[in-house]
């Protein structure tokens, strides 16, 4: 029997053969064993196939002389241990005397095991890890070498993500950083990825690239973040979400004078309640919520008011927290309730950062910075491909945008 694979024959098992070798059989590891029927049929099927592929390299079939003196021919063969779903087997692979002949099938394997080495390394596999499961499931034995230079092929995609074109405008940016544990000059150190959120004017949601900083998460260090937003296309950003940190907002500002800045409620609830015992935590948290829960600016202002006669004595510092930063705090107030659930926390890029720990927990640190931004992009493809949909609502919340950004927002 022979069946037909790109205008070439090849001999495939035939009928008679195999029950020959069924009739063979006296139990079950007979059937599927390592070296059981299956496997042999296999096998023998694997090879066959291989043969029929360098007979159509060198122009001439196995055992033919009409090809020896076409500069190429046969070579012996090797030998290759292939996973099947009856275990393990060896097949032989056939060589030319060249050293040209690339097998198809076994290029469409090889592909298949590097897009598994990717899968895994996205989800924080370890080179042990992968090692292993690679021997688990296909029988084969990878260095942590070839690991490494399978991952490296992604490289240019990271360089080219990190720097393409972006919208020139966004509805609202979230910025926050998330800290990994990086070697540098020999020392194992905490340093912070800066992560922009960007949701454009269709009210999709992207990342607009990860920053790999010197050190802990600092001003200045936004400040080249933005500048970069700007390079790459970015003209205007309405409303930006940031966390608590000092001299943020002046870093945007220098960059986009005319965004709004949002600082976010829950970083804002977490720095205060660190000057309040823990006895008073609860009575403390309850009044507050009154401020941040607030229907109106004026309702959250007066609120305020109680909340610094009722507590002004014992917790001055945590008052003043939100006295000196109350105009970055109740911006939300200023918009309607379909806006304001999405500006006054940061909680859409924190979302995004804990499934990024989901996939670094397993590193005990990053050897290189190349290796962490490798993992960082492979990990946003697998988080973002899900991100297809606008945002809840987007018509309504985008006719609001226009109304208040009026003369700025190009639809």
């Amino acid at each position: 029997m022979s069946k037909k694979k790109d205008d070439q024959t090849f001999d495939m098992p035939s009928a008679e053969e195999v029950a020959q070798e069924l009739g063979k059989a006296t139990s079950i590891d007979d059937f599927y064993g390592k070296d059981g029927i299956f496997s042999r049929l296999f096998s023998k099927t694997i090879e066959q196939m291989l043969e029929a592929e360098l007979s159509a390299e060198l122009g001439y079939e196995r055992y033919e002389n009409a090809g020896r003196n076409s500069g190429n021919n046969r070579n012996g063969h090797y030998k290759r241990k292939m996973r099947t779903s009856g275990g393990d087997t060896e097949i032989k692979v056939p060589r030319d005397r060249n050293g040209d002949f690339q097998s198809a099938l076994l290029q469409k394997n090889s592909n298949e095991i590097e897009q598994k080495i990717l899968a895994m390394y996205a989800k924080g596999m370890s080179t042990r890890d992968i090692q292993e499961m690679l021997e688990e499931l296909y029988g084969i034995d990878v260095s942590p070498e070839t690991i490494s230079a399978i991952t490296d092929k992604v490289w240019p995609l990271v360089e080219e993500w990190q720097n393409r074109p972006l919208m020139n405008q966004y509805a609202i940016v979230y910025l926050d950083a998330i800290h990994i544990k990086l070697r540098r000059e020999g020392k194992i150190v905490n340093v912070a990825v800066y992560n922009v959120l960007g949701v454009d004017l269709d009210g999709h949601k992207d990342i607009l690239g990860h920053w790999i900083g010197d050190g802990g998460e600092g001003a200045n260090f936004w400040l080249s973040v933005v500048t970069d937003l700007q390079t790459r296309g970015v003209d205007d950003i309405f409303i930006a979400a940031v966390d608590g940190l000092p001299g943020f907002s002046d870093a945007i500002h220098s960059v986009f004078p005319e965004t709004q800045v949002q600082r976010c409620v829950i970083h804002q609830i977490r720095n205060s309640l660190k000057y309040v015992v823990w006895k008073d935590r609860k009575a403390f948290t309850a009044d507050l919520k009154k401020v941040y829960k607030a229907a109106t600016s004026e309702e959250a202002e007066s609120n305020l008011v109680l909340l610094e006669e009722k507590w002004q004595d014992k917790y001055a510092a945590a008052i003043r927290s939100w006295q000196n930063n109350w105009e970055e705090l109740s911006l939300h107030f200023d918009y309607p309730i379909e806006i304001r659930r999405l500006i006054y926390t940061t909680n859409a890029v924190e979302a995004y950062h804990r499934q990024l720990r989901k996939v670094t927990k397993n590193k005990g640190s990053f050897p290189t910075e190349q290796a962490l931004r490798k993992l960082l992009y492979l990990a946003n493809v697998n988080i973002t491909k899900k991100w297809s949909a606008p945002l809840h609502n987007w018509p309504l919340i985008l006719n609001q945008l226009a109304i208040r950004f009026e003369g700025r927002i190009k639809i």
